[in-house]
């Protein structure tokens, strides 16, 4: 898939939110975006989900099958959980029952099932906008702030449910101010900043040895180096410092 030259603003006369972005999302990639508040990060996924088009440029080759949770679920349904999710299978054309009954088990959601949407927690609808979105297992999965106000055995969970789709072949974007997957093996990391996205991509499994300004065998030394921030900014300035190499340790 890929974003040629992608500009997007929500009015004619309105400010631009993205100008001239260039990406490509590689099959089995994980891709983690952070940014601060009003970045256009969520504009971002929903531009590649396909919600809403570009103003300017394309997006090309999104794969068929695309699972998509906002970050805020719209609980102002009449449904109760289990009703909307057999509606929103019938939507794909695939069977509900079981996939959601699965689903709902992994993400420690079961219990949810015949309550009415209108009487759920921020947590427990952020677990069934995730359960909607792999529905029918997504060749593309984005999911926006997925990790917000979720439980222990769930936020423990959904890294592993995103490693399996990535190793079958899919694409995952994943929104993160939580930094659930700051860490997470083969991930690139996306920042959303003055219009633009930078690309930190993962690193390599293995290659050659970084040049050793010390003995000849003897590893690089190292310093640590504090640096204070507006807590606004920390964001965007760690993700330029992983950017550039450097290891970075966020103080509580």
């Amino acid at each position: 898939m890929r974003l040629s030259t992608v500009s997007f603003r929500y009015s004619r006369r309105g400010p631009w939110v993205l100008r001239d972005v260039e990406l490509t999302l590689r099959p089995g990639s994980v891709v983690e975006v952070t940014g601060r508040n009003g970045a256009g990060k969520s504009t971002l996924l929903r531009l590649m989900a396909g919600f809403v088009p570009p103003t300017r440029g394309s997006i090309s080759d999104r794969p068929g099958v695309v699972g998509y949770a906002p970050d805020v679920f719209p609980v102002d349904q009449p449904f109760t959980v289990s009703a909307y999710l057999a509606h929103m299978a019938r939507v794909r054309g695939i069977p509900a029952g079981t996939a959601a009954g699965d689903l709902a088990a992994r993400l420690n959601a079961t219990h949810l099932l015949d309550q009415p949407l209108g009487d759920l927690s921020k947590g427990s609808a952020q677990k069934v906008g995730l359960i909607q979105s792999l529905l029918a297992p997504p060749d593309l999965l984005i999911l926006d702030e997925p990790f917000a106000g979720l439980d222990e055995q769930t936020r423990a969970e959904l890294p592993v449910i995103i490693e399996e789709i990535a190793a079958r072949g899919g694409t995952v974007v994943v929104s993160d101010h939580q930094k659930q997957l700051q860490d997470h093996p083969g991930a690139d990391h996306w920042l959303v900043a003055d219009g633009g996205v930078a690309v930190s991509p993962a690193p390599l499994a293995s290659g050659p040895a970084a040049p050793s300004r010390g003995a000849p065998g003897a590893p690089p030394a190292r310093v640590v180096i504090e640096v204070v921030v507006d807590a606004d900014d920390a964001d965007e300035v760690e993700q330029k410092l992983r950017a550039d190499g450097y290891l970075t340790r966020r103080s509580s």
